[in-house]
């Protein structure tokens, strides 16, 4: 589904320390942020929050959305299944950008 959208995929390799020099330049060249990760709240995408909120990088209309793993059992299965089921598939993480980009309403489909 393309949707004439530049993006910016950026491996964070490591969760700390984060690399706020990367986070800095992201959010100064993007609109919006997305972090997903295989967590759950309060890891990875709470530290590039709290840094962008400190950074004062929040206070001029950047738009940032955590993916995190929902607060409930996922089945065994696949990896792609349990993906899409958590809902941080492909599908899920375009449809979070559109809608951050308010192209199209996000909808939650978990």
């Amino acid at each position: 589904m393309a949707r004439g959208l530049k993006v910016t995929v950026a491996d964070a390799r490591f969760a700390k320390p984060i690399d706020t020099d990367l986070i800095d330049r992201l959010a100064r060249s993007h609109e919006a942020l997305i972090t997903v990760e295989e967590g759950s709240s309060g890891g990875f995408s709470a530290l590039v929050m709290q840094h962008l909120a400190l950074a004062g990088s929040l206070d001029n209309g950047l738009k940032f959305r955590p993916m995190t793993l929902p607060d409930r059992l996922i089945d065994h299965n696949s990896q792609s299944a349990q993906l899409d089921e958590a809902g941080l598939s492909a599908r899920h993480i375009a449809q979070m950008a559109l809608g951050c980009l308010e192209t199209a309403p996000v909808k939650a489909e978990v």
